[in-house]
């Protein structure tokens, strides 16, 4: 819409100026009391009151229950809420510093540390170290994520980005851990942050948070439901070990660092090492002629019946690599469950859409869905090599088109995941890459992937059973969390006084 208005200046009418007004219908508004910024502590930021956090807040409010506030010295389901201080990173790499997690990976199920700090590092290394039952919480940044510290977690060192809530007893740990990971107390949990180009939330911005507060009995329900859920979680990254020192033993690798790097000058401060012109494959950048990646493949074949490659039909059915598209998108229940690559490593990925199945029908049925033991594969970006083995949970979803599919022979899917999801794989996957801002990799360069085929048929059956036990697991492991958001939907958050 848009309106003419005329100019006068010293009595004369000037040129007319055309204001456009934006439709009401785009616009969100709400009105608030002074009461309400005096309780939030005069906050004046327009997201504090945005509408879906108070449509939130009010359904806790009038929940049959009641409500106690989140860090009540009495009542409050609490007994502390903080972060570690700030301090200096000083980085160290694998051999000779401590394993450092940051907050993008307190959601995987099984994190792995990407970063390591030196022990000249100037903090208290204690303060940072999680403990089992704390509830953590990103600050900065996505704000929002909630993960529960059980023995996967316990004892790993997480930077000051993370705040941890520790409760006052056992059963409001998984109690709080659902109640944060609902889509209402998550929307009030997101509303509390500050910032307009990266957003922050302090401990502080939620003492007043509301949290329901049912009996006893139906606490304990939730929180038993969501204690096996993690224990769970945590046997399938055991069996992932078991199945990961077996393959190790099976072919004598030594730790990924013991690999021993060529140099033409070993008083030089950069690696150097020579290519034979037949070598080259075509490819000029030196990352993908790195004397790791021989050391490694020359190792397989020393100590592997057979060294193929990953387009063995033995091994792999199919490579899918979906081209780029527009997406349309649309509402929960009205398409296809649609996640991206970031949340690969997540139990329940974080970032779930909903792709339109009548625009994307064709590519949904042939390229974009994934099926159970289907094996992903991050290629671009920072996570590029990352690998995923697809729980029942997921099949029939959809997933970005960053993602390489591969669809394994049936008796090597959770073999060759195991290969893939090592680190030993995982530096020869990084070499192959292109780009220098944005690495990718293209399913013509993991055609040529080497596989190691043991010589101890049945250690390769063992692992491959192992693996798909593990993916068993975490299937259950979220049909657990699943009932235990839903309880707390149900019979907590929307259940109305009689």
């Amino acid at each position: 819409m848009v309106n003419a208005a005329a100019l006068t200046v010293n009595g004369h009418a000037s040129q007319s100026i055309r204001f456009a007004e934006m439709p009401q219908e785009d616009i969100k508004w709400c009105a608030i009391s002074l009461l309400d910024v005096l309780k939030t502590g005069k906050r004046l930021e327009a997201t504090v009151y945005e509408v879906s956090g108070k449509h939130a807040r009010e359904s806790v409010e009038n929940c049959k229950w009641g409500t106690v506030k989140l860090s009540d010295p009495v009542h409050g389901p609490i007994k502390r809420i903080y972060y570690p201080g700030r301090f200096k990173r000083i980085y160290s790499d694998a051999a000779n510093g401590i394993p450092f997690f940051l907050p993008s990976q307190m959601t995987d199920i099984y994190p792995r540390p990407e970063k390591y700090i030196s022990t000249f590092t100037k903090c208290d290394i204690e303060e940072l170290r999680l403990k089992k039952g704390d509830i953590l919480l990103t600050r900065s940044g996505t704000i929002g994520s909630v993960a529960l510290v059980s023995k996967t977690l316990e004892d790993t060192i997480f930077s000051d980005d993370v705040i941890r809530v520790t409760p006052k007893d056992n059963i409001n740990t998984g109690f709080l851990y659902v109640y944060f990971r609902s889509d209402t107390g998550n929307t009030i949990l997101q509303t509390n942050g500050y910032g307009s180009v990266i957003p922050h939330i302090e401990p502080h911005h939620l003492t007043n948070m509301p949290v329901p507060s049912p009996p006893e009995i139906i606490k304990v329900k939730i929180n038993d439901l969501i204690i096996r859920s993690f224990e769970l979680r945590d046997e399938s990254n055991e069996l992932i070990d078991t199945a990961t020192a077996l393959f190790v033993e099976a072919l004598r690798l030594p730790l990924i660092h013991e690999f021993a790097f060529e140099r033409f000058d070993a008083s030089r401060e950069f690696n150097n090492y020579s290519v034979k012109l037949s070598n080259l494959a075509g490819r000029l950048d030196g990352t993908y002629h790195a004397p790791i990646v021989k050391a490694i493949t020359d190792h397989l074949r020393v100590y592997a019946a057979e060294v193929t490659s990953i387009e063995d039909s033995r091994i792999c059915k199919e490579i899918i690599l979906p081209g780029r598209f527009k997406r349309v998108y649309v509402t929960e229940g009205q398409g296809r469950v649609f996640f991206s690559g970031k949340s690969i490593m997540e139990l329940d990925p974080s970032d779930k859409k909903y792709l339109s199945f009548a625009q994307h029908e064709s590519r949904i049925k042939n390229q974009l869905t994934i099926k159970q033991n289907m094996i992903l594969l991050t290629c671009s970006g920072v996570n590029l090599g990352k690998a995923a083995l697809v729980p029942k949970h997921w099949d029939n979803w959809a997933m970005t088109h960053d993602i390489i599919r591969i669809v394994p022979e049936a008796s090597m899917s959770g073999y060759l995941y195991i290969w893939l999801q090592s680190l030993y794989a995982y530096r020869i996957i990084q070499s192959m890459a292109y780009g220098s801002a944005v690495p990718h990799i293209e399913k013509t360069h993991l055609k040529d992937m080497p596989v190691p085929v043991l010589k101890n048929k049945s250690a390769q059956v063992e692992i491959n059973n192992l693996a798909l036990e593990a993916n068993r697991k975490r299937f259950e492991a979220y049909q657990l969390e699943q009932e235990a958001i839903r309880i707390m939907n149900d019979e907590v958050i929307f259940a109305k006084p009689k």
